[in-house]
């Protein structure tokens, strides 16, 4: 496998029927959903799952996806969805790189970044990162090449 960087949290992803578009191949909507999971995933890893999000009434939204679809994903096949935090302010911003790669010929088929900020869930206003986002995001930085 040949990740963009090292040691991506990596989701596995099976395509499925509900995946395939009329073009008989899965459509945008459904690499968009597997990011989400695979962020998701990697929060919960990091210990900043739904409920931490709810206890400290904030949470990281989606302000951008850069996607760039290089090769199409077909009906059954296994992927793998590698994340990784390359950037953040410490304050209100982060973003996440990912990489789709399927393992069977090694191809790429995606790569991706997400712009996330962070807002107070009550108001869906912006507000600072509390001390357990840094904590817990902060651990899981890395440099891009």
């Amino acid at each position: 496998m040949s990740w963009d960087l090292e040691a991506p949290f990596i989701e596995q992803v099976q395509v499925q029927p509900e995946d395939i578009d009329e073009l008989g191949h899965a459509n945008n909507a459904s690499y968009v959903r597997w990011l989400e999971r695979c962020a998701w995933q990697h929060s919960r890893s990091l210990g900043l799952g739904l409920d931490e999000y709810q206890q400290l009434n904030r949470a990281m939204v989606v302000l951008r996806h850069e996607i760039d679809y290089l090769a199409s994903a077909y009906e059954g096949e296994e992927l793998q969805m590698g994340t990784w935090i390359v950037s953040w302010d410490s304050k209100l911003r982060m973003t996440r790189r990912f990489q789709l790669l399927r393992p069977g010929d090694g191809v790429t088929l995606l790569r991706a970044y997400t712009t996330f900020a962070c807002v107070e869930l009550s108001t869906g206003r912006p507000r600072r990162m509390p001390a357990e986002f840094l904590d817990g995001y902060g651990k899981a930085i890395v440099g891009e090449k």
